[in-house]
């Protein structure tokens, strides 16, 4: 290249360099972290029968089939389930590894494979969309050899965009129910109704920072913080119509039980229990970090305000009203549970009478029978799993819809957030003493439920 050549080439270099970029690069652009699947547009024969479709098309509606499920926050083993049906529908052979977000797949047709791995943005609960695809699950196995690959994903794309049972106003009220675990706490009207204000606004805040996509966990630290704040809020304005009502204060715990992990904390147990590890480990470290960052909150909005956990004043209710009570509370707390879990009012309906009378039963073990708080858990556990199998056959809702909210009352985080809050002000021995309390607590409920469903269902029964 000749002087000239270069000097050329130098030119037009530096005119790139200082060139304006054009207004696409200067505009903030956002990526999906994770990118949506097009499953329309990823199947090479839209009408043709499923069953002889080609391998990568099954696979597409069987995996697609167990992501939905997946996305209603069931366990593992009936993720695995409902594939392993709808693939004997098209003739294949499945082999899954689940996780909580996560399903790895082989699809295998005679000498022929096919692998994807497919994956949710994010973890959350919705018994409605369990129950459609267990729905839609019976409908494959009456009839799916008839439908078109189309048509499968129509059908799927249909139970996807199924909107939310409640709106966030409805879902605040459901939380609002919290009021009546203070009850079953030992807490008396001012706690509840301070707990109702509080934890319906701090739900709704969750509901309304969700529908937003905003980070999971940004969503639990806030509404934790709302919902406390807002039972000191109740409380202060109380006080100057109610004197002493500043002495009410152990309730804003009451306030945050909302954002308890029932579902996962559970169903870990249940993946455990069926050496499904992967599944269960991941959805135990969920929970204990939703836990973690639940309680954190409220212990640091305790130490700003200067809250301790007292214990709550005795009420002196005779033995018969606080059992009369106790059902109504119990039966109202789990119906709430169920409306935030996506429940239709039936299935609410259905998972609070169960709730109403193992929860009662578990009390009523500890009260009047002396029995340790744990052996009463499993009793109450066992008797939930028992009743809600024969609730789930006369109705035909998924049992889990059942079995999980009518136990989530029964989870013990009141001992959870005292356990932090002792560790923060550095008393060991009482937060190692609340702690394994908890957990003892916390592995007695997944073993009542597996206990009766072993009892119950043949097919979970046996390990293949």
């Amino acid at each position: 290249m000749d002087h000239e050549q270069k000097r050329t080439a130098a030119g037009i270099r530096e005119a790139i360099a200082h060139a304006p970029l054009p207004h696409v690069h200067r505009a903030r652009i956002r990526h999906r972290n994770h990118m949506a699947v097009p499953w329309h547009e990823v199947t090479d024969c839209d009408d043709m029968l499923a069953i002889d479709a080609d391998l990568d098309d099954k696979s597409s509606i069987i995996c697609r089939a167990g992501l939905l499920l997946l996305a209603g926050g069931t366990g593992s083993w009936r993720v695995r389930d409902c594939m392993n049906k709808i693939a004997g529908v098209l003739g294949v052979t499945v082999s899954a590894a689940v996780s909580l977000t996560t399903i790895e797949c082989t699809c295998i047709d005679g000498h022929t494979s096919f692998s994807e791995v497919i994956s949710l943005h994010t973890t959350g609960v919705n018994t409605e969309r369990i129950r459609l695809m267990e729905q839609f699950t019976r409908e494959v196995q009456a009839r799916g050899d008839t439908f078109t690959v189309r048509e499968f994903h129509d059908r799927m794309d249909a139970i996807e965009r199924t909107p939310g049972n409640y709106a966030p106003w409805a879902v605040g009220l459901a939380a609002a129910a919290c009021a009546a675990f203070v009850f079953l706490l030992g807490g008396g009207p001012i706690e509840m109704g301070c707990a109702f204000v509080g934890a319906g606004l701090g739900n709704f805040t969750r509901r309304i920072m969700l529908d937003r996509r905003l980070t999971h966990f940004v969503c639990i630290g806030v509404s934790v913080a709302v919902a406390c704040l807002a039972y000191l809020g109740c409380l202060s304005l109380l006080s100057f119509v109610v004197s002493g009502a500043l002495d009410h204060e152990a309730g804003y715990i009451g306030a945050m039980l909302f954002v308890i992990p029932g579902f996962p904390l559970i169903t870990s147990g249940l993946d455990i229990a069926k050496l499904d590890f992967r599944s269960g480990l991941e959805r135990l470290a969920y929970a204990v970090a939703v836990i973690v960052v639940a309680t954190l909150v409220a212990w640091l909005v305790a130490m700003v305000v200067e809250l301790s956990p007292d214990e709550f004043a005795a009420q002196g209710l005779s033995a018969h009203v606080q059992l009369a009570l106790r059902l109504i509370a119990s039966f109202v707390g789990v119906f709430g549970f169920s409306m935030m879990f996506n429940s239709t009012l039936e299935m609410a309906a259905t998972a609070g009478v169960v709730g109403a009378l193992a929860n009662t039963l578990r009390l009523s073990l500890v009260d009047f029978a002396s029995m340790p708080p744990e052996a009463a858990a499993f009793v109450g556990a066992t008797c939930a799993g028992l009743m809600a199998s024969v609730a789930a056959t006369k109705t035909a809702f998924p049992r889990i819809s059942i079995t999980v909210p009518s136990i989530v009352i029964m989870v013990p985080g009141l001992y959870m957030y005292r356990a932090v809050y002792y560790m923060g002000v550095f008393d060991t021995i009482d937060a190692m003493e609340w702690t394994i309390r908890a957990v003892m607590i916390i592995l007695f409920l997944p073993m009542g439920l597996g206990l009766a469903r072993a009892l119950t269902d043949p097919d979970w029964r046996y390990c293949s």
